[in-house]
């Protein structure tokens, strides 16, 4: 990048400070936009007298070099002031990245401990039937008490030690991405448990299919129909519970029917096909998508909400699948994103006020990915330019936002 004299600069002009390091300038980011003079009295207060700046992405021309010898008029001097402003925005700015690091690791900490929780009732579930069931309705009794406990919700990116998904992995998401749904729906709260539990436990019957056959792309005839009994293994899975609501064992023998009526066991097709059920397929689908078992085949989460839009939609609640797409945003947890200051980050949470506007973690090789920057870009001069596909990205750059792959997810009512 070309230099330019710091007496030259104005608002408009696209600058580089990478060369000083994040905590070596008060600006939130290395690369931006100039957009007031106090900014530039800031520069200057640092004792800078030239910087790199970027002509194709600068919306101002330089201001003229002044010519030796000619008198200047005597100016006040704001810089230090400035300077000392624009130092205090950033100290506020770096204790909201420490609260969002410390809410990452809370939601994280919860995620890990419903894991847990999740798999010690699918391992209940022939031995304790009955253990299984309280455990399962206390697990999603907490989702649903904290989703309804605010007009708006958030969906949070979280991570996981291992790139392993896993029964219990796959269940949380479903479990979290339906009940989202289902609070866009506006639900009942009876409704809301009925639709936890049932996502919860919609695949429990895998766990007498063979790995070998779940894991397959391209199963044979028997092994399709093998694959498919995982349905009616799961209710007979839960056929120890007492009392196990009809709506929560319909989400288990019909998350795989389609509107369309090309899904199975039954062929169901349209309002045939019972409503909590067709949430979960929603909820369901996606998630497979995004975390599929050979994770080379993983869709980005714009690429995921396209497909069941665009080839899937006839499987799917139109008004429900709308719904869902509106809610996870234009810009869902997961998804690279190309920034307007040339940068790439990965949003890690959703705004329900401002869908265009998410939580971005931003690459920087400069900074460990244990550090690395948090953007809101509700705060910033900053907006997205486009979705980007991890594929055609560096390894390095999606190994530092995303180091396991995976997407799981952590809904739970905004604070906002």
């Amino acid at each position: 990048m070309p230099r330019i004299n710091v007496a030259r600069l104005r608002p408009g002009i696209f600058i580089s400070l990478v060369e000083y390091g994040w905590m070596g300038h008060p600006f939130l980011l290395n690369r931006f936009c100039l957009t007031s003079d106090k900014q530039i009295q800031a520069i200057r207060a640092m004792g800078i007298t030239e910087i790199e700046w970027d002509p194709s992405r600068s919306s101002a021309e330089p201001l003229p070099a002044a010519v030796p010898g000619s008198p200047r008029a005597a100016e006040p001097d704001f810089a230090s002031s400035a300077l000392a402003s624009m130092q205090d925005e950033k100290r506020a700015r770096i204790e909201r990245v420490r609260q969002q690091r410390e809410g990452m690791a809370r939601r994280e900490r919860l995620f890990e401990q419903n894991t847990i929780a999740a798999g010690e009732v699918f391992r209940s579930l022939l031995a304790r039937p009955q253990d299984a069931h309280r455990q399962a309705s206390a697990l999603v009794g907490g989702l649903v008490e904290n989703l309804l406990a605010a007009d708006d919700m958030v969906v949070h990116l979280v991570g996981q030690k291992s790139r392993e998904g896993g029964l219990a992995f796959h269940a949380l998401n479903v479990t979290a991405l339906s009940l989202m749904l289902g609070k866009s729906l506006r639900l009942s709260e009876e409704e809301m448990r009925h639709l936890g539990l049932g996502a919860l436990l919609h695949d429990v019957g895998k766990q007498d299919i063979p790995s070998r056959v779940l894991r397959s792309s391209k199963r044979t005839g028997p092994e399709e129909d093998f694959y498919r009994a995982h349905v009616g293994y799961g209710i007979k899975a839960v056929s120890g519970f007492r009392d196990l609501p009809v709506p929560v064992k319909n989400i288990i023998a019909c998350h795989h029917e389609f509107t369309d009526g090309t899904g199975f066991p039954n062929r169901l097709a349209g309002e045939r096909i019972p409503r909590l059920a067709r949430i979960a397929a929603i909820a369901n689908r996606y998630d497979n998508l995004c975390n599929p078992f050979d994770l080379r085949e993983a869709r980005a989460p714009a690429e995921a909400l396209r497909q069941m839009f665009r080839s899937e939609a006839a499987r799917y609640d139109a008004q429900m699948l709308q719904l869902f797409i509106k809610t996870l945003g234009v810009y869902p947890p997961g998804t690279f994103v190309a920034l307007s200051n040339g940068g790439v980050g990965m949003v890690v949470e959703t705004n329900p006020a401002a869908l265009l506007h998410p939580l971005v973690m931003l690459h920087d090789p400069d900074i460990p990915r244990s550090e690395a920057l948090l953007i809101d870009l509700r705060d910033a001069d900053l907006t997205v330019e486009s979705a980007l596909s991890p594929a055609k990205l560096p390894l390095e750059l999606v190994e530092y936002l995303a180091p396991r792959g995976r997407l799981d997810y952590f809904v739970e009512s905004s604070k906002t």
